[in-house]
């Protein structure tokens, strides 16, 4: 199940939720009692490992010595 963060409209508490897309719509805030709303991320990065990573999967073939 993925996580998502939430931010309390009325105190401002953010917590993360472990959610099925079957659970219920409305989330409460477990410190004060009200509606939440969900905190769109940016999301994740793209991260490169290795050395020659361009050259040795995406390119055209090259001799390279």
């Amino acid at each position: 199940m993925p996580t998502y963060d939430y931010r309390c409209k009325k105190c401002g508490h953010e917590f993360e939720l472990f959610r099925s897309i079957v659970d219920e719509a409305v989330v409460l805030c477990p410190k004060c009692g009200t509606v939440a709303d969900i905190i769109i991320g940016k999301g994740a990065g793209v991260i490169f490992h290795g050395s020659g990573f361009y050259l040795t999967d995406y390119s055209k073939k090259h001799n390279i010595s």
